[in-house]
């Protein structure tokens, strides 16, 4: 498929550039506050608040526009913000205030760019293959995790924090230009919501009357809330509890992502997702964590990543694919804003109360209690997604082989 070959090579180049942005943007925070971990703090916060404010609004909007145009446009202006950090740092004028607002811009457009971005894949690749193309996407994401993080570390080290926001701006070329040479002819274009008056309470109405959809939308908010903050409790689990250092930190983290790739390139190679996968996969990413915070050693830790990072991975995929084939194409985008605002907007609420678990009962145990509501929260939907009268006859074919 022409058009997703050209989609996917554009995400590879800005993904890898996001993950460089990522590390010196913290590197930069770090530099002009002098170590300051909470200025660190209000930089990630303020990058994630636009979606809390208006990540609902960001899926309206793709409902409502060509999605290739919106994500041409929000393209353009993270490259243009990226510039902005880059010039900044290479004269040496950066304040910690630019980076502040630079961050709340890069949070607002993302609020338009992550719902137009994820239903824009099916109408590259139709409902048939929804579910390896949004596998691949993620693939790509966690290729370029791995990729991103190690080539900023060498650049910072050589030339600076300023060249690698450059890299990044010049990363979004590879996007524009990729969306500019799709097709529109070989699109399976949805049909677009005219402008009106309350299109947001029309779609949050509409999720609310599918409690297949809601079940969903829970599960993931459990799980990324609670279970999917490994960038902190990995980093408290490598210092405080193994005793080693930010290579081993980075190590680990690796490892993560090594584990998350694996699972998206296998989840490239299924049809569509069954339920069954999605609440087995949830299951099991909580057994793993909890595995993976009861380690007896740092190798141990390590080796646990790997399976936990595939679980994870076909879990978000398989919550993905189940989302978007269960809606009509003119809800599409405003359910995936909330889909993503339940993905990424928890965010924010589960990564301190996380670190203050680990800083009150121990690190183990933010992994473990993570773990532990991703294990309940499964058996939970799991539950409550059985058919009226399952259980019941599941009792009754089993009583008579009894006693």
């Amino acid at each position: 498929m022409r058009n997703f070959r050209l989609f996917a090579a554009g995400q590879v180049v800005s993904n890898t550039g996001t993950w460089m942005q990522r590390v010196a943007q913290d590197w930069l925070v770090l530099e002009l506050t002098h170590g300051s971990g909470t200025a660190l703090g209000i930089t990630t916060g303020l990058q994630f608040l636009p979606l809390l404010l208006f990540g609902l609004w960001g899926g309206v909007l793709a409902d409502r526009y060509p999605k290739r145009r919106l994500l041409t446009i929000t393209a353009t202006a993270m490259g243009l913000l990226a510039l902005v950090l880059g010039v900044l740092a290479m004269t040496g004028t950066a304040r910690v205030w630019h980076v502040y607002a630079l961050a709340f811009g890069l949070g607002l457009a993302t609020v338009v760019d992550n719902p137009a971005r994820q239903s824009f894949v099916i109408e590259m690749v139709g409902r048939r293959d929804l579910a390896n193309a949004i596998a691949l996407n993620s693939a790509s994401f966690n290729g370029a995790r791995v990729l991103g993080p190690a080539v900023a570390g060498l650049l910072i080290a050589g030339v600076g924090t300023g060249p690698v926001f450059l890299v990044n701006a010049l990363s979004y070329v590879a996007v524009v230009a990729g969306l500019r040479a799709i097709r529109p002819a070989e699109l399976h274009v949805a049909e677009r919501v005219p402008r009106e008056r309350g299109q947001l309470r029309e779609g949050l109405r509409y999720v609310r009357g599918r409690r297949d959809i809601l079940l969903v939308l829970a599960l993931v908010g459990f799980v990324a809330t609670f279970g999917m903050n490994f960038q902190t409790t990995t980093a408290l689990v490598t210092r405080e509890v193994f005793g080693v250092g930010a290579s081993s930190f980075g190590l680990a983290s690796t490892m993560l992502a090594v584990g998350a790739l694996t699972g998206a390139l296998l989840a490239a190679r299924r049809a569509r997702p069954r339920l069954r996968l999605l609440l087995g996969a949830a299951l099991a990413f909580g057994v793993l964590e909890i595995a993976s915070g009861l380690a007896p050693t740092y190798w141990a830790f390590l080796a646990l990543l790997v399976p936990t990072g595939i679980a994870l991975m076909t879990f978000t995929t398989a919550a993905n694919a189940t989302v978007q084939l269960s809606v009509p194409e003119v809800m599409r985008g405003r359910v995936m804003g909330l889909y993503m605002f339940v993905f990424l907007g928890t965010n924010p609420f589960g990564a301190p109360l996380v670190g203050w678990m680990g800083e009150q009962f121990g690190p183990r145990l933010s992994i473990v209690g993570g773990g532990l509501v991703t294990v309940l929260a499964a058996i939970a939907v799991t539950v409550l997604a059985a058919p009226p009268g399952a259980l019941r006859r599941r009792v009754r074919r089993v009583r008579p082989g009894m006693g």
